[in-house]
């Protein structure tokens, strides 16, 4: 009973970690707007996000070490619940960008350590549907700025309302800090039935640096997996509705609607995922995926109408879903426990970077050479994806 309660605070956590990833990129043609500031100044916001996230994700084995999950995701919570208040009451573009720095902080260290720990106590089902609940987040803070946007209070209202469910969530959490203590006594029973102390702590884990995790065989193959398939997604979601408009002439309304089947397509698919992880294993589900991603890939290049481009598009979503969630779960297994915190967070700041930069790269490149490049850019990350991912079997198979 105490391992499901603490799953359910888990996955509300996640929700957590959701939320403000959306809630700036809706809320930003308000906020230039107010501010008489150039469209393109976003870019800064998320820029400085999106570094912080990387540093933080990188640090966030040492910080699990001194004071375990519980508490860093506590205060990875309340972090960026102070820095989404603190944005609702800006009054220029430098605060703005100030109060973006905890809010990246804040996200990569909670996004690791979640990770990292259902990776090491739950199943793979577990851990895909914790990426479910993710989805959850970044769908109602979209949900909550249409509401408020045009009210009086405008999108600070959005912000403050956004802040007011990250509170609750923080204090769930302060909550639930007994939980999480009972839950790692009762394993410790499990595996030492003759151990009764009551002083538990987490395992010790490795404090690695950057240079002795890219030593670890097998890791910087992973580090492009990830790359990759954040590059897809991220980049699909971004630039869909455009090559939509542009290539297959459906007006900007038509296809801002259209591209919802791509992330109902990710939803599915980590949902399927967790239903089907324990008859399939994980390695087998990402083959699964990976091979509905290439068909789609190929499907969405020759797309003769806008019917296929939006099954193309839903598929592609369908089948990559599944891999970052599974790529995660298997960083114990693949790298060794004691070695999994640090692993995981260069991997959460390689998809932060890749979540960056990735995208900018396709608008320009579309932008230069129109947006039919959309899908051959896509196919060279799946190219790369499909190398890294056979690379690494070989490698996980001779060590």
């Amino acid at each position: 009973m105490v391992t499901i309660l603490l799953l359910i605070v888990i996955y509300i956590a996640f929700i957590g970690l959701g939320i403000p990833d959306s809630l700036f990129g809706t809320a930003w043609p308000a906020i230039y707007s107010e501010y008489g500031l150039p469209l393109s100044f976003g870019s800064f916001v998320t820029v400085i996000i999106s570094s912080c996230t990387a540093l933080s994700s990188i640090m966030s084995a040492r910080l699990i070490n001194r004071l375990g999950t519980s508490r860093v995701t506590l205060y990875s919570t309340a972090l960026t619940a102070v820095a989404i208040l603190g944005i609702s009451y800006t009054g220029n573009f430098v605060y703005l960008c100030l109060c973006a720095i905890p809010l990246g902080l804040g996200a990569g260290s909670i996004d690791t350590a979640l990770n990292n720990y259902v990776a090491l106590h739950y199943s793979s089902s577990q851990m895909s549907f914790l990426h479910c609940f993710y989805g959850i987040g970044i769908t109602v803070s979209p949900y909550v700025l249409s509401v408020m946007i045009n009210s009086p209070l405008g999108w600070r209202g959005g912000y403050r309302i956004a802040f007011y469910i990250q509170a609750a969530i923080t204090l769930t959490v302060l909550i639930s800090m007994p939980l999480w203590r009972k839950s790692l006594q009762l394993e410790r029973r499990q595996e030492s039935p003759d151990d009764t102390g009551q002083t538990v702590h987490e395992e010790s884990i490795n404090e690695l640096s950057l240079k002795q995790v890219a030593a670890i065989p097998g890791v910087k193959l992973m580090w492009c997996m990830f790359l990759a398939s954040v590059a897809i997604e991220m980049t699909a979601g971004g630039w869909g509705s455009t090559f939509l408009v542009e290539n297959k002439g459906l007006a900007p309304d038509r296809a801002a609607s259209t591209i919802m089947f791509y992330f109902v397509g990710i939803a599915v698919g980590r949902f399927l995922s967790g239903v089907f992880a324990g008859k399939l294993g994980e390695w087998r589900i990402i083959g699964i995926g990976m091979t509905i991603l290439g068909i789609a890939l190929i499907s969405l290049l020759l797309a003769p109408t806008t019917l296929m481009a939006t099954i193309s598009l839903f598929l592609i979503g369908l089948g990559n879903g599944p891999l970052f969630p599974n790529f995660n779960y298997l960083t114990p297994q693949n790298f060794g426990e004691e070695n999994s915190p640090a692993v995981i967070g260069t991997q959460m700041a390689v998809a932060s970077l890749s979540m960056m930069i990735t995208p900018v790269f396709c608008g320009l490149i579309g932008q230069w050479l129109g947006m039919w490049i959309f899908p051959l850019y896509l196919l060279l990350f799946y190219l790369l994806l499909i190398s890294c991912t056979i690379g690494l079997r070989k490698v996980l198979t001779h060590c």
